[in-house]
């Protein structure tokens, strides 16, 4: 076949357009062309009066090779790659100890599956609960004001990605197709075929519950093992005489020892506990960047308005999104994170009196608003003004800080603390909601922000505000809302890996996904752990 890339035409061309321009492009007759597949279709809204669809297509045509030949300087006219994922291992018939993945967010989650796949019948750990339990625990805070720590938007079966927009696109490099892989798996366990092709692939938490479950019967069925309720308290580590670190075994917090050479730790960002035990077993790890801010809200049709004109609203482009950064005068970026278009701000936390905002959408995204995160980025030289220890755990002091005044700000019954967008540039408390209503739920208290983070990062998101609404008219509107705090937009710490993805000064141990600080979001994790698969069956493989 032949792959089409940068093939335009108008928002609303006719159905026939797609092979007119195929002919046009390849010079074909009337018999020349037999079939095609659209492998990917974005749109281009630079004009907002002239959106253009942009389609990348597999042709398949009659004389292949001379077309290709006819073509040879075009370099949007190439043989379709092969884009299929191809295993690199399979266990082997007298496997002795069983893998183990420790967290069943997406990147566990890919890891146990590709795992499983390979015969390698992984044993899966999670602290939190299956997914419609978690769910149930998860809306018992949302509604009741009722944390439960150990099963929430954080903790259980499908991650924090679960309750979430559900967000299939990144910008890694990934040239052995795992990315592929993950959504066609995905697609297999229930996602709509259209994840494969458009440009900004997402699913939504409704559907992304029944996906999990599909998947971990998957796993199930090909001899994993998925234990819930089951945390992680401790590692066996053997020490040689050279110093040399190999990893045996996890404890679970009931006592009970499971053996393994080979673990992979896929536990998320907000694992706090698991990265201070580990720290005192000695693995290597070390402080990390990451952002902190508030959410904003902002009527959905106005980001529409802004990034799509007249053409707002139509089915094929849906909700907008937007994606924005400003470089501050104080030498801080605050930049938009996760943003979720046509959703709800959710709380988020995982730890007794704190608040965490997230974002969330279903697949339809039609809710009232739009939400982002707004966020500062802030580097280990910032922790010390809360934990000056030198630690590589400081950034957690830093965040538990900030989620704690929140908690102080909301009115210490988990409702988070608000500000309208107009009072917080002003630098006034916020009194009453103006057109915006806010979605959070247990609920906002309205206040003043400029207490909830450091003073350089109040400084930077007054300033950048004006300056989005310069690039999305109306962004700074009086009566949008600010919701704190965000916290948790990756880890605070990396457990450093060495090329073959193990620890730096464990073996055995594999770090991976956002908790280890190698990926952001649902597709980079779940490819981090595929990648991570990978090694753990290479290295199963290559034991004497």
């Amino acid at each position: 076949m032949i792959r089409l890339t940068d093939i335009k035409l108008p928002l609303d061309h006719a159905e026939g357009a797609l092979e007119a321009a195929i002919r046009a492009k390849l010079g074909l007759g009337k018999d020349g062309l037999h079939s095609f597949i659209v492998f990917r279709r974005g749109y281009d809204a630079r004009k907002r009066s002239a959106i253009q669809l942009v389609y990348t297509l597999d042709v398949d045509v009659a004389n292949e090779d001379v077309i290709l030949k006819r073509h040879a300087d075009d370099k949007h006219v190439q043989p379709t790659p092969d884009t299929n994922y191809h295993f690199v291992a399979k266990a082997p018939e007298n496997l002795e100890q069983r893998p183990i993945v420790i967290g069943f967010g997406p990147c566990g989650l890919f890891a146990g599956l590709l795992l499983a796949q390979m015969g390698y019948r992984p044993i899966i750990l999670d602290r939190g609960k299956a997914v419609r339990e978690r769910t149930v625990d998860t809306w018992g805070l949302w509604r009741k004001r009722q944390l439960e720590p150990e099963s929430n938007v954080q903790f259980g079966e499908g991650g924090a990605g679960t309750f979430s927009d559900g967000k299939l696109y990144s910008q890694i490099s990934d040239p052995h197709h795992h990315g592929r892989k993950v959504l066609t798996e995905f697609v297999k366990a229930g996602a709509p075929e259209e994840i494969l092709y458009v440009s900004k692939p997402h699913i939504g938490t409704f559907r992304l519950v029944t996906m999990v479950e599909s998947m971990r019967e998957t796993i199930q069925s090909l001899g994993g093992e998925i234990r819930f309720s089951q945390r992680v308290d401790d590692v066996l580590v053997d020490t040689a005489a050279d110093g040399t670190r190999q990893l045996r075994g996890v404890v679970l917090s009931n006592g009970e020892q499971l053996m393994s050479d080979h673990v992979v730790l896929a536990v998320g960002h907000s694992a706090r506990d698991t990265f201070f035990m580990l720290h005192d077993r000695g693995v290597y790890m070390e402080a990390k960047p990451f952002s902190v801010g508030f959410r904003v809200e902002h009527p959905q049709s106005i980001i529409d308005q802004a990034r799509f004109g007249s053409n707002a609203g139509h089915p094929i482009l849906g909700a907008a999104d937007y994606k924005l950064v400003h470089h501050c005068k104080n030498g801080r970026s605050v930049y938009s994170f996760c943003m979720c278009p046509g959703g709800t701000v959710v709380a988020a936390t995982s730890e007794p009196e704190r608040v965490v905002t997230n974002g969330m959408s279903q697949y339809s995204r039609n809710e009232r608003n739009a939400n982002a995160a707004i966020v500062v980025g802030i580097e280990p030289k910032d922790f010390a003004a809360f934990d000056d220890s030198g630690s590589p755990l400081a950034g957690i002091a830093l965040q538990r800080a900030l989620e704690s005044r929140a908690y102080e700000l909301g009115g210490r019954d988990y409702s988070a603390p608000g500000q309208l967008v107009g009072d917080f540039i002003k630098g006034k408390p916020s009194t009453q909601l103006g057109q915006v209503q806010p979605s959070y739920k247990p609920g906002i208290h309205l206040t003043d922000l400029a207490t909830a983070l450091p003073d350089y990062a109040i400084e930077a998101i007054r300033e950048a505000l004006p300056a989005f609404d310069r690039q999305i008219k109306g962004f700074g509107m009086n009566d949008a809302v600010l919701t704190g705090v965000e916290t948790r937009t990756s880890s605070p710490v990396r457990i450093r890996r060495g090329e073959d993805y193990q620890s730096l000064n464990t073996r055995g141990l594999f770090p991976a996904g956002e908790g280890a600080g190698y990926a952001g979001g649902i597709l980079s994790a779940a490819v981090d752990g595929i990648r991570v698969a990978e090694a753990v069956a290479r290295s199963i493989n290559a034991s004497p």
